[in-house]
């Protein structure tokens, strides 16, 4: 069986190279069906029924055949057949997520048919033939279909026959399982600080070298760039750049960070991965190679423990249980010549770091909307829609849209909640508490930052 992964767009990429190496405010509507919002049951419609309690040993027999089986041993035939049709009229439509997690690795139409009209059956609706995976994955997600008993041993054979490299990654902890995907990468497990070796990833960029504004001639004044300052040391890390690598380990001001940049949220953050709990060492992000509600999940190479990388919390492994949580700085996302003109002493990647690529995935893959399943979005907004984020002190979220808030701060309106309050910065915006500090906001796609902060307040 070949083995391969499709967009929920119809984008189809070859993995060959493997064998290489709450939805928070709730509709002013009636709720209905167990709950769901009405502008989920407008989109995907009822949910089917949930059974409770653990599955028959028929099923679970027939999960291991047509899924674990199949994939571990790279076979399916008639006994794999068998064991659909008996997944298929099992009525449990929490084994669905496990045709979810199969879907996203088959390229074989006939294999893809029958896995999908298995898990139309069981959630009792129509799906399209082929290219199904991200409409399964999508009314999973809406309707917040449970888990099987049993998920993770089984999402985990799945995925790590296809990238072994996975295994540490694939583990109990405060993560939600059902909603981990790929994105179509291998894993970045190179050792730290080897920024120019090599490898079938997306590679990130350790202790990356640096010019002078004055020096970055191959930077246009209108490209984009995420500006971080951390005691007053500034620099900028070009989108270009950032794209193509996705995640910096540096040091700024006398502090280590560590910068994600999800391409598929819009989302640059800046993470300090210095003054850590006694025995702790610092953190040293990598790109997983999977996605968790189309939002990049990263890791430390250290511990193989791995972060919330939307709320810089350790969910796996040793640094979860310590209870770690990244603080944040503030990323400005703004032009290169509005953050030089403000900030003339800033350093800046230099243009190497871009391995001579020049994506502009925001205004050409993602400009459609997002190309992985993301379930239901609140709907106060559009998908996406560019957003400030920060979290209150008393721990509350709340999201500017960009728009509204830099017109309001350019007529000298103040913009803030609670004790925080927005500032312009070179044509950006940050958030800083009352005494002028930095509260640590970003920029983000509205879709990413109220999946991740369900309960979130929304400006005005």
């Amino acid at each position: 069986m070949a083995i391969a992964h499709q967009f929920s767009r119809g984008v189809v990429l070859s993995v060959s190279l493997l064998s290489a190496a709450l939805f928070g405010v709730e509709d002013a509507q009636a709720q209905q069906s167990g709950g769901l919002p009405q502008h989920v049951l407008d989109t995907f419609g009822a949910p089917p029924d949930v059974p409770g309690g653990p599955l028959s040993e028929g099923l679970q027999s027939a999960i291991k055949v047509g899924f674990v089986d199949s994939i571990t041993q790279n076979a399916w035939g008639p006994d794999q057949i068998v064991a659909m049709q008996t997944i298929a009229g099992s009525e449990d439509p929490r084994v669905a997520w496990i045709i979810s997690d199969m879907l996203r690795f088959i390229t074989n139409p006939g294999i893809e048919r029958t896995l999908t009209e298995a898990a139309a059956s069981l959630l009792q609706t129509e799906l399209p033939a082929f290219n199904s995976w991200g409409a399964v994955t999508d009314h999973l997600m809406a309707w917040d279909i449970p888990a099987p008993p049993g998920y993770l041993p089984v999402k985990r054979a799945i995925f790590t026959s296809v990238v072994p490299g996975w295994d540490k990654l694939f583990v109990e902890g405060d993560i939600d399982w059902r909603h981990v995907s790929w994105g179509g990468v291998l894993i970045d497990d190179r050792d730290f600080d080897c920024t120019d070796e090599a490898c079938n990833c997306i590679p990130a960029a350790d202790n990356p070298e640096v010019s002078l504004a004055k020096d970055a001639t191959w930077l246009d004044d209108d490209a984009i760039v995420f500006g971080v300052e951390v005691n007053g040391e500034y620099r900028a890390y070009p989108r270009r750049i950032m794209e193509v690598r996705e995640m910096v380990n540096d040091t700024l001001g006398g502090r280590d960070l560590g910068i994600p940049y999800c391409t598929l949220c819009g989302a640059a953050q800046a993470y300090f991965t210095d003054q850590m709990p006694a025995g702790v060492e610092r953190p040293v992000l990598r790109t997983s190679g999977l996605l968790i509600r189309s939002n990049k999940v990263m890791y430390d190479i250290n511990t193989h423990s791995v972060f919330d990388t939307f709320l810089g919390k350790a969910v796996t492994g040793p640094l979860a249980e310590r209870g770690l949580k990244l603080e944040q700085a503030s990323v400005v996302t703004t032009s290169w010549g509005s953050w030089k003109e403000a900030h003339p002493e800033t350093t800046v990647l230099v243009e190497a770091l871009a391995l001579g690529r020049d994506f502009d995935f925001r205004n050409t893959r993602d400009a459609d909307g997002p190309i992985f399943p993301i379930g239901d979005v609140d709907p106060r907004l559009p998908v996406h829609e560019d957003i400030i984020g920060i979290v209150t002190a008393s721990g509350t979220p709340i999201a500017f849209q960009r728009s509204k808030a830099i017109a309001a701060l350019s007529r000298g309106e103040q913009v803030g909640h609670e004790e925080v309050a927005l500032q312009l910065d070179a044509g950006g915006v940050r958030a800083v508490d009352g005494q002028g500090v930095d509260v640590g906001s970003h920029q983000a796609f509205w879709f990413a930052w109220s999946q991740f902060h369900p309960e979130t307040a929304l400006w005005p």
